[in-house]
């Protein structure tokens, strides 16, 4: 397989895993009770955006060769054309 395709495979899998990550232990502002001036009281109080992106990056290091060894086996496009 191209290493194009590894990339693009790989830069849709972090933007999913970035996705499902995010909201994992965030607290609004509303929740801590500090809200502050003109922002909105549902917004993070302290995203942690850096962990977050760590998190996202590993678990798709792991998920990618998963996904690409499912597919390049016939594995996962057996199931798919049952």
């Amino acid at each position: 397989m191209p290493i194009g395709s590894i990339l693009a495979v790989f830069f849709v899998v972090w933007w999913l895993c970035f996705v499902a990550v995010l909201p994992i232990g965030t607290q609004s502002q509303h929740e801590i009770g500090d809200v502050t001036p003109g922002t909105e009281p549902g917004a993070p109080a302290v995203p942690r955006l850096l962990r977050k992106v760590i998190v996202a990056t590993l678990l798709a290091a792991v998920v990618t060769p998963l996904l690409l060894w499912g597919v390049n086996n016939g594995i996962l496009h057996d199931y798919w054309n049952r």
